[in-house]
């Protein structure tokens, strides 16, 4: 699933090449995507056509596309969804697209999603922030993050700590890639109690994770094949550079044990033995 520098790549990607421009017509090639647009298909199409684009903006891993009518158009990228844009003379239909933007400089806009888990809605009033994801927690490069509070509020659970690492209302956009290496940077042990990790080892994992997603961003985030890529269809490349996910039986890079897969949540966390003990019973 894309996390924060994923969503943020695309959401600029976005900026510099839709906003301010009027949507002339729009398909929808396949209703699965606009199920959660509860009035259907035709109405969608018919709500976005003659609207005009305004910035994107994204709180931790979701996106929405303001317009000029206050309304926005909620997306959930799900596993494989993909914005695209190309020029609409000649350019060839994308083999999983799924809705097709007609834009007033004459590009199109197109949503791919070849296992279509992702989607899109119109949020009534959303522009600003829509009310779907309201209760989602602000990310750690929102200007009005409270790291102090997020610290506090996190020790203050009773789950472990990557866990709560991932609870998007405690704080938003880290997925399983940067939990791991936010772990992995900070020594930790996914399976560690929150409410008995000392102060200063929690404000170390929290900024660890701002450190790695910064660092995934500046590389156009982290791709592992192509369902996730930008507008342009270009990978990410910080895949190269993750110290634990991904990297089981690889040596690791501080001590050189052999990365381990742990089971977690109907998925998989990566640490490293050494650096990373479990905590005791």
């Amino acid at each position: 699933m894309p996390e924060l520098p994923e969503v943020e790549v695309v959401r600029a990607g976005l900026d510099d090449r839709i906003t301010g421009l009027r949507i002339d017509a729009v398909d929808v090639l396949h209703p699965r995507p606009v199920r959660r647009h509860l009035a259907g298909p035709e109405d969608f199409a018919a709500q976005l056509t003659g609207q005009t684009f305004a910035t994107p903006r994204r709180r931790g891993k979701y996106l929405w596309l303001p317009l000029d009518s206050g309304d926005a158009v909620l997306t959930h990228l799900g596993m494989s969804g993909q914005f695209r844009i190309d020029r609409s003379d000649g350019a060839a239909e994308h083999r999983h697209s799924r809705v097709r933007m007609q834009l007033s400089d004459g590009s199109l806009l197109r949503f791919v999603d070849q296992r279509m888990f992702g989607g899109l809605q119109v949020s009534s009033g959303g522009a600003e922030l829509p009310a779907e994801i309201a209760h989602i927690a602000l990310d750690p490069f929102d200007p009005d993050y409270d790291e102090d509070a997020v610290v506090a509020r996190l020790r203050r659970r009773r789950t472990d700590l990557k866990r709560a690492l991932l609870d998007q209302t405690l704080i938003s956009g880290i997925g399983n890639i940067y939990a791991d290496e936010a772990l992995w940077r900070s020594r930790l042990h996914w399976s560690r109690p929150t409410d008995a990790l000392p102060r200063p080892k929690a404000y170390e994992v929290v900024r660890a994770a701002k450190a790695v997603m910064a660092e995934a961003l500046a590389q156009g985030g982290t791709s592992f094949d192509a369902l996730y890529v930008n507008v342009n269809g270009e990978s990410g490349y910080f895949g190269r550079g993750l110290d634990a996910y991904g990297r089981e039986g690889e040596p690791c890079r501080r001590c050189g044990r052999p990365i381990r897969r742990d089971a977690f949540m109907n998925r998989s966390s990566y640490r490293c033995p050494s650096c990373q003990r479990a905590p005791r019973a």
